[in-house]
C-alpha cells in the first residue's frame, strides 16, 4: 500500500467528529454552517437535475460556469481572465489542490508550505512526489517574513502552496506578504499555487488580495477557487482553477485523470449564483461576522483569550494567553467529553509539534448553537480556574 496514506492516522475532524456524536456534544469543529445556502440556487441544481443533461460536459467544465468564473473574478479582483484557456472547474478545491500539485510537482521536488495548514496539503505533496519545507507562523498575527521564506526557499523550490485567508488561524495574508512570496517565486522559478477558497468570508473592511495580481505572478501562479464555500454548501464540491493557458493546459490534463469533471447540474446552479450581485456576499459577510463576534465576546467574558479572526468560518482560543495549562488536544478531548462541545486542536495542523496551545472553533452556526456552547465552555473554564 501506498506509504503516503498508510502513515496518515485518522483525521483530527473524523476523531472530533465521531466523540461529539458518542457525547452529544454540540459540533463546533468541522467548518460548515447550520444552513443549507440559498434556496434559489438550490432550485437551480434540482431544475437541472431533472430537465437538462445528465452526461458528462466537457472535461474543462461547461463554458457557461467558465464564463460566469471569469466575468466575477473579473469584477471582484479585477482579473483579465479567458474563460477559454484559464478556467477549468473541478470536483472541489481539494480535487483542484491535488491536480495542481500532480501537475507541477515530480519526485524530489521542493513545495513550501505554510503551518498550520489544511491537513490536505502535506500528503498530497507526498503523494506528487514532493519534499515539504515548513514555514512556520505563530500567533496571535501568523504574519510571513522574509527571514523565513529565505530558510524555506532552495534551489529544489518547485512551488510554493499558501492559503488566504488562512484555515485554520482564520488570517489573511496581506499584500504586502504576497510580494515577498512573489519576489521568491520569481527568483527561484517557483509556482505558487493559491488556495483562495474563503476569499468572500473576509471581515472589518478587509480586503482579499489574489496571488495573480502580486507582481510577476500572472504566468507562474495558480487560483483556486469553492461555490462550495461562497455560496455555504460545502458538500456541493465545485472548485475552480485559474491559471495562465500554459499552466492551465498541464493542470486540466491532471484534472481528466483525477474526476474528469463535476455534476452539469451543480455548475449551472452555481454559474447563476457567481452572477448574483456583491450586496448578496457583503450580507453574507456581515452575517458570519456577526457570528464571529457573537462567540468571541461570550468565550472572553469566560476568560478566554480569543485571537483576531480577519476570515474563514473559524475563531481560535490561544490556552496558555487564557490561563489553562492543558495541551491544545488535552484540552479539546475534555471539552468534547465533559462540556459537550467538540473544538478542533491546532497541533493537527503542524508537521511537528507546535509551541502555541491553540484550539479552533466553528462560527457558521445558529445563535442558539453559539451560545450554548460558550455557556459550555464558560462552565469548564471555571472548573479548570
Amino acid at each position: 500500500m501506498n506509504r503516503a496514506f498508510t502513515s496518515l492516522p485518522a483525521t483530527i475532524f473524523d476523531v472530533m467528529s465521531g466523540l461529539a456524536r458518542e457525547h452529544g456534544a454540540i459540533n463546533l469543529g468541522q467548518g460548515f454552517p447550520e444552513d443549507d445556502g440559498p434556496l434559489a440556487l438550490r432550485e437551480v441544481a434540482a431544475r437541472a437535475l431533472l430537465e437538462s443533461s445528465n452526461q458528462y460536459p466537457p472535461m474543462r467544465g461547461l463554458p457557461e460556469t467558465r464564463e460566469a468564473v471569469a466575468a466575477h473574478y473579473n469584477a471582484h479582483h479585477g482579473l483579465d481572465l479567458d474563460w477559454r484557456t484559464e478556467v477549468t472547474i473541478t470536483s472541489g478545491a481539494t480535487e483542484a489542490i491535488a491536480a495542481s500539485l500532480l501537475a507541477v510537482v515530480e519526485a524530489g521536488d521542493e513545495v513550501v508550505l505554510f503551518e498550520p495548514m489544511y491537513d490536505a496539503y502535506a500528503p498530497l505533496v507526498a503523494r506528487a512526489g514532493g519534499v515539504p519545507r515548513y514555514v512556520r507562523l505563530e500567533p496571535p498575527h501568523w504574519r510571513i517574513t522574509e527571514t523565513a521564506l529565505a530558510a524555506a526557499f532552495t534551489a529544489k523550490t518547485k512551488a510554493v502552496l499558501l492559503n488566504t485567508p488562512l484555515n485554520p488561524t482564520g488570517s489573511l495574508i496581506t499584500a504586502e506578504e504576497l510580494a515577498l512570496i512573489a519576489r521568491f517565486c520569481v527568483a527561484h522559478d517557483a509556482i505558487a499555487i493559491s488556495d483562495e477558497v474563503w476569499e468572500h468570508v473576509v471581515f472589518d473592511d478587509a480586503r482579499h488580495h489574489t496571488i495573480l495580481n502580486a507582481p510577476g505572478m500572472r504566468e507562474r501562479a495558480v487560483k483556486i477557487g469553492s461555490a462550495g464555500k461562497m455560496f455555504q454548501m460545502t458538500g456541493w464540491k465545485v472548485g475552480f482553477i485559474c491559471a495562465a493557458p500554459a499552466l492551465t493546459e498541464v493542470l486540466a490534463k491532471a484534472h481528466q485523470f483525477l474526476t474528469f469533471t463535476t455534476p452539469p447540474n451543480l455548475q449551472r446552479a452555481v454559474a447563476e449564483g457567481l452572477a448574483l450581485p456583491k450586496s448578496y456576499f457583503e450580507q453574507t459577510r456581515a452575517e458570519f461576522a456577526r457570528g464571529r463576534d457573537r462567540l468571541a465576546a461570550a468565550l472572553t467574558e469566560a476568560g478566554y483569550a480569543v485571537l483576531p479572526c480577519a476570515g474563514t468560518y473559524f475563531s481560535c482560543v490561544d490556552l496558555k494567553a487564557s490561563g489553562v495549562s492543558l495541551s491544545d488536544t488535552e484540552f479539546a478531548t475534555r471539552a468534547v467529553k465533559e462540556a459537550g462541545v467538540a473544538t478542533i486542536p491546532l497541533s493537527a495542523f503542524y508537521a511537528t509539534a507546535p509551541d502555541a496551545q491553540v484550539v479552533r472553533l466553528c462560527f457558521a452556526k445558529r445563535d442558539a448553537t453559539l451560545d450554548e456552547g460558550a455557556r459550555r465552555l464558560s462552565a469548564m473554564r471555571e472548573k479548570l480556574a
